[in-house]
């Protein structure tokens, strides 16, 4: 669907005090990644020209936040929290020039589906909030419409009781016309219960000046917010739900559907095969035909098809495995390549490296890329075959079809096709060890 030009304000700014955290409420995870991260997923659903976050509390560790998240999003300062009309209205001179819709989210409200705010933008009204009937409408504000649209949102804090009956509830989002927003915004005004600037006000006055108003209505589920820590875990819970029926429904075969874990951005093809107790962490893919076998944890890599991972495997970020890769259980790579066909079975640590394709691992291998100041790669090419508990001291390369010995400290590079032993030579004392174990024995019984 195709719309106007799309601007979307979100704001971050609350403190959220029932958290009872030092962490600005927006920052706090849901899904693998901060809340607000998932309103500028929604936001870039509308291929927005641009996207403003109104940060207040904890405004620099928002402003780092959303820069790893979205670089292109821009941070405007709420200083002083005076409601949502004071927060939309720093983002104004983000706006000058800006002539479309503008549609203003909330940082911790994660649900918002796409086709829900299609409808906000796709909608011809001058004024468009999005509403939905609540089980229990409590102090949310009313929407009291008519046969003209929405006449007027009222506050819970200023309805009267009849007011109070209407089920149809605000959720807080809205969308509007930019000119209509720089127009409307510096006449609102603050004389009421809270003494603050309800961005809710702009319907009456854009309807006392002649425009139309209207709603929007999307299930309850999608309006969910997040203010306490007991909402957090509830939410988490709901987004775990959808997103394991969502791999089901798209082809992944989940042996315990509960106890996988995903995270927002979690991308795995159809015919892959995930077992019990695997979590995503932020930035995986796994392509089609893959398996995770379980109890393993992913984070920022790349799973090709037909590769095998796991039982107990950590990929962390960095890590790319080619197809027909395997690793294997208690293996932990890090920021590295692994080529067609590399085999790498247990007890095995490799970080900064690039695998060559059917090269094989031996266990207990580690790449020692870290001098305690800096990082260092290990290269090592195809086919070659690496001893059980071999040591690589980074920087080093071993060659295509190369051997190094078990038990091996590798300092310098292998050329192909050759065999590296670096441990010092073995020596054998007949009788010795029963002698030694004899004295240690005879010493411990003394000391008793």
């Amino acid at each position: 669907m195709s719309y106007k030009s799309i601007a979307v304000v979100i704001l971050a700014a609350g403190q959220g005090s029932r958290m009872q955290s030092d962490l600005p409420k927006v920052l706090h995870r849901l899904g693998g990644v901060p809340l607000v991260g998932h309103a500028l997923n929604a936001a870039h659903s509308l291929e927005p020209e641009q996207i403003i976050v109104v940060a207040g509390h904890g405004a620099e560790a928002v402003t780092k936040a959303v820069g790893k998240l979205d670089p292109d999003a821009r941070i405007v300062l709420q200083s002083e929290q005076l409601g949502t009309g004071h927060a939309v209205r720093q983002a104004l001179p983000e706006l000058e020039g800006f002539e479309g819709k503008v549609i203003v989210l909330y940082g911790d409200t994660p649900f918002i589906g796409e086709d829900t705010l299609a409808a906000l933008a796709s909608h011809h009204a001058d004024v468009v909030v999005l509403g939905f009937e609540a089980n229990d409408p409590g102090r949310y504000g009313r929407l009291v419409v008519t046969e003209r649209g929405l006449e007027k949102i009222v506050e819970y804090k200023d309805a009267d009781e009849a007011t109070r009956q209407i089920a149809l509830v605000n959720s807080g989002v809205m969308a509007l016309e930019a000119g209509l927003l720089r127009q409307l915004l510096p006449r609102l005004s603050n004389s009421n219960a809270s003494g603050e600037y309800y961005l809710t006000d702009l319907v009456a006055l854009a309807r006392a000046e002649g425009h139309r108003a209207d709603v929007v209505t999307c299930d309850e589920d999608e309006t969910l917010g997040i203010n306490t820590r007991a909402e957090l875990a509830a939410a988490e819970a709901a987004f775990q739900t959808r997103a394991r029926h969502a791999a089901l429904e798209n082809g992944v075969s989940l042996s315990d559907p509960a106890t996988v874990w995903f995270s927002l951005d979690t991308a795995i093809g159809r015919d892959a095969v995930i077992g019990q107790n695997v979590v995503f962490g932020p930035g995986v893919t796994v392509e089609s035909g893959a398996e995770i076998l379980p109890f393993c944890h992913l984070e920022g890599c790349h799973v090709s098809a037909g590769a095998t991972v796991g039982p107990f495997a950590r990929l962390r970020p960095g890590a790319e495995l080619g197809g027909d890769v395997h690793v294997g259980n208690f293996v932990e790579i890090k920021n590295s390549v692994l080529d067609e066909g590399v085999k790498v079975g247990h007890l095995t640590y490799l970080g900064d490296a690039h695998i060559g394709e059917a090269t094989n691992i031996g266990a207990g291998t580690i790449t020692c890329n870290y001098d305690g100041v800096s990082k260092h790669k290990t290269e090592i090419g195809p086919r070659a075959f690496i001893g059980s508990d071999t040591m690589l001291v980074a920087p080093v390369r071993v060659g295509a079809d190369a051997v190094t010995g078990s038990g091996s400290v590798i300092t310098e590079d292998i050329p192909d096709g050759g065999l590296a032993i670096a441990r010092t030579r073995q020596v054998t004392k007949p009788g010795l060890g029963i002698r030694l174990m004899q004295a240690l024995r005879m010493k411990k019984t003394e000391k008793r």
